[in-house]
């Protein structure tokens, strides 16, 4: 074992565990988090339609893919989710606000999407579950996860802002 190794280690706790409790605070309302039925209000607020399903994709997401980035699990497959999920976060939520976060910026989903970059480029490490079942995947594979990751995020980005908000869809008629 190896400082890299700890290093690696180090970081997919971080972050996955991070996305995890923001993830847990959507689907259970722990840590002062909103909780399922808000979450839901909350996507359909931002205009994603059907909200129930982006809701759930999102808490997936976040509570499901942090948890296995943390055990180093299809960690490729994973840091593809997250940082679409990333793109999201920072395009519809905070991006608007600017850089800091003391200001609601997206300097804190950077920061994350950034971390799971890193791991996308070097891999989970030895110390992880990817390591112990021998899952790899190639070079060109990773790139290609990346650019999925990163078109499904703007995808989705572009979808919310597809939709009508539901008062405008009802006034006038």
């Amino acid at each position: 074992m190896t400082l890299a190794d700890l290093s690696l280690l180090a970081l997919r706790l971080a972050v996955g565990l991070t996305f995890a409790a923001h993830g847990a605070q959507k689907a259970f309302g722990w840590w002062g988090g909103p909780g399922y039925a808000s979450w839901q209000k909350a996507m359909a607020g931002m205009r994603f339609q059907p909200a129930g399903l982006w809701a759930f994709i999102s808490v997936a997401a976040e509570l499901g893919g942090g948890l296995l980035l943390a055990l180093g699990l299809l960690t490729p497959l994973v840091a593809a989710l997250l940082i679409a999920q990333s793109i999201v976060i920072i395009l519809k939520v905070h991006m608007r606000n600017g850089f800091w976060n003391g200001q609601k910026g997206y300097e804190f989903p950077l920061v994350l999407a950034a971390g799971v970059l890193a791991v996308l480029g070097i891999g989970a490490g030895r110390i992880s579950l990817d390591a112990a079942i021998g899952f790899t995947l190639a070079t060109p594979v990773l790139w290609l996860l990346l650019a999925a990751g990163a078109l499904a995020g703007l995808a989705s980005y572009g979808a919310s802002q597809a939709t009508e908000p539901a008062q405008t869809a009802t006034q006038g008629r």
